[in-house]
């Protein structure tokens, strides 16, 4: 029997709400296990996840059974509780509202793994893929400025 074929990838970027810096080393890799394991779940495959305190990256190949949104829900949905009930019960944590999304040409998957996975010395070198650091959110609010 012939299988959907996707090829589809997709960056993700969503922020701490406020952009308060909440993702500390001490949740960090269990937060990224989770959402790691939530992506797995809804059958994507993930390629690379990382971030700083005040946001995350996620790529993805994304499965032909899910939306964008619908991932997005579970991904954030799902960690928010997560934080909230088991790695920083005694703390506030939400995320944005927004997320951006970006589609990556195959020929650039390499380049944006690398890029997740050295997001801290991006950031000290203030070598940044602005766009990508971004969520439609803030986007807007540079756009009307």
């Amino acid at each position: 029997m012939p299988q959907n074929q996707n090829r589809a990838l997709l960056h993700f970027v969503w922020a701490t709400y406020d952009r308060m810096p909440w993702v500390t080393n001490d949740i960090a890799h269990d937060l990224y296990q989770y959402i790691k394991k939530v992506a797995i779940d809804d059958r994507c495959e993930v390629l690379a996840i990382g971030g700083m305190p005040d946001h995350i990256h996620l790529f993805v190949r994304i499965a032909t059974t899910i939306s964008i949104a619908d991932l997005m829900k579970h991904v954030k949905g799902g960690s928010s509780r997560f934080v909230q009930r088991t790695l920083a019960p005694d703390t506030f944590f939400q995320w944005q509202g927004s997320y951006g999304v970006y589609s990556v040409s195959p020929s650039h998957k390499k380049r944006v793994v690398a890029y997740i996975q050295n997001q801290e010395r991006h950031h000290q070198e203030d070598t940044l893929w602005l766009e990508a650091e971004q969520t439609f959110e803030e986007q807007d609010d540079l756009e009307e400025a």
